[in-house]
C-alpha cells in the first residue's frame, strides 16, 4: 500500500469512529454555538463603551473561529493518543507500514474537516445572531486555509500533550490548563490595549495570535494577512513534527 493508501484508510477509519461517538460530535458542534449565542446575542457588543466586548462585532469573529481551532483538535487528538495507549493499539500499529507521522497526518485531515465544517457554522451563526459585517473582497478565501494550518499547529501540540499525559484525564485537564490562557490571551476576544503594557509584548508569543490577526485582518479589518499566514504555517510544520515525534511507538 503506498503513503496516500495508507493515510486515507487511517483518515477514514478516524472519521467513522468519530462519527460512531455521538456525545463528541454534538459537542463538537454545541459548545461554539452556545458561546456565540451567549456573547453574541445576549452579552453584545458595545462598541466605544470601554470594558471587554467594547469593540464592534466583526472584531470578535476570529475569537469565535479560536475556539474550535484551539480546542477540538488539542482535545481529539490527544485523547485519540490516550485511548490508543490504553487500548494498546500502538502495539499493533508498530507492526504495520503506518508512521507516526502518517497516523498523525491522517487524523489532522480528519480534524480539518470536522473543524472546517463547525467553524462554517460559527460564521454563519455570527452572521445571524450578531450585527457584525465581514469585509467582502477576494481575501476572504483565504480564511479556510487559515483554519486549515490553524487546526494542524493544534493537532501537532494535541500529540504532544497526549504522549506526555498518562489518561485521558489528564488529556482533557492539560488541553484546557493550555487553551484557556491561550483563548484569552491572545487578540481573541481581549484586545491589547486592555493587557497590561508590560505583558503585551508576551501576546506574541502565543501561536493563536497569528491565526487571530490574520483572520481579522481578512473578515474585519483590511490589513496585510500574508505574514501572519507565514508565520502561522511555519509554526505548523514544527508542531506537526514534533508531535510526529511524540506519538508513541509502542505503548
Amino acid at each position: 500500500m503506498t503513503r496516500v493508501g495508507r493515510i486515507r484508510t487511517e483518515a477514514t477509519a478516524s472519521a467513522r469512529s468519530f462519527l460512531r461517538r455521538r456525545t463528541a460530535v454534538f459537542f463538537t458542534f454545541f459548545f461554539p454555538v452556545i458561546l456565540v449565542v451567549i456573547f453574541g446575542a445576549l452579552v453584545r457588543t458595545q462598541p466605544t463603551g470601554g470594558g471587554l466586548f467594547a469593540e464592534p462585532a466583526g472584531y470578535y469573529i476570529p475569537g469565535y473561529l479560536a475556539v474550535v481551532v484551539l480546542f477540538t483538535p488539542l482535545s481529539r487528538v490527544g485523547s485519540e493518543i490516550a485511548r490508543h495507549r490504553d487500548g494498546g493499539r500502538f502495539e499493533k500499529l508498530a507492526t504495520t507500514p503506518l508512521s507516526r507521522g502518517e497516523w498523525l497526518l491522517a487524523h489532522t485531515l480528519v480534524n480539518v474537516g470536522i473543524i472546517g465544517a463547525a467553524s462554517l457554522l460559527i460564521f454563519a451563526l455570527v452572521l445571524a445572531v450578531t450585527d457584525a459585517e465581514p469585509v467582502v473582497s477576494p481575501a476572504l478565501a483565504v480564511l479556510p486555509v487559515f483554519v486549515a494550518v490553524g487546526v494542524a499547529l493544534f493537532c501537532g501540540l494535541g500529540a504532544v500533550l497526549g504522549a506526555l499525559t498518562d489518561s485521558q484525564d489528564g488529556v482533557i485537564a492539560a488541553s484546557n490548563t493550555v487553551a484557556l490562557p491561550l483563548l484569552f490571551l491572545s487578540e481573541t476576544f481581549v484586545s491589547p490595549d486592555l493587557l497590561p503594557a508590560w505583558f503585551r509584548p508576551a501576546v506574541a508569543a502565543s501561536p493563536l495570535t497569528y491565526f487571530a490577526r490574520g483572520t481579522r485582518a481578512v473578515v474585519h479589518e483590511p490589513a496585510a494577512w500574508a505574514g501572519d499566514l507565514g508565520v502561522l504555517s511555519v509554526l505548523a510544520v514544527a508542531f506537526l513534527a514534533a508531535g510526529a515525534y511524540a506519538v508513541p511507538r509502542t505503548d
